[in-house]
């Protein structure tokens, strides 16, 4: 029996065994694996008594990997993406009407209160400390911005009916 005959019946070997434990596809890619190993490192062995055990010892090396990187992915627990309910991100319409209305109260509520207080939102909103705010509005305590951050807070949540909501 030549080199050839041999690798072809062992490769006939090598596919029937792993097509037992992995799907079709699996199993062939598996079976060229070990053949391309027995041929780049293995190719001084060519008695059939040596190379049958050497390939089904390199084989089940490479089921071992290929089910560890099988497992690293999660391949085994994979739900199909059909099967998957997808939530809606958008708001809902009441949401929205809901969102709409609390700023358009807000607004006319910010409206009615005098400058300083909408001068002092404004610069909250932007993101400007309050000793930031001192400094514009040319105040020597920053005591008196917290006072009238407190007075002007009420001020609006009285314009809004006592609550936030």
């Amino acid at each position: 029996m030549d080199h050839d005959q041999i690798l072809t019946a062992l490769r006939e070997r090598i596919l029937a065994f792993a097509t037992s434990r992995l799907s079709r596809d699996q199993a062939e890619d598996l079976t060229q694996d070990v053949l391309a190993v027995l041929q780049e490192k293995y190719s001084h062995v060519i008695e059939l008594v040596e190379l049958v055990p050497l390939a089904f010892q390199v084989l089940r090396y490479k089921m071992l990997d290929a089910h560890r990187k099988a497992l690293r992915r999660g391949e085994y627990n994979q739900e199909s993406v059909d099967d998957l309910q997808l939530t809606d991100t958008g708001d809902n319409p009441l949401t929205q009407l809901d969102q709409k209305q609390r700023v358009d109260r807000l607004l006319t509520a910010i409206a009615q209160l005098g400058e300083r207080c909408r001068n002092l939102f404004t610069w909250k909103l932007e993101g400007r400390s309050f000793p930031d705010i001192q400094n514009l509005m040319g105040q020597t305590s920053i005591n008196t911005i917290y006072t009238w951050d407190l007075r002007c807070r009420k001020q609006l949540l009285g314009w809004l009916g006592g609550s936030w909501e």
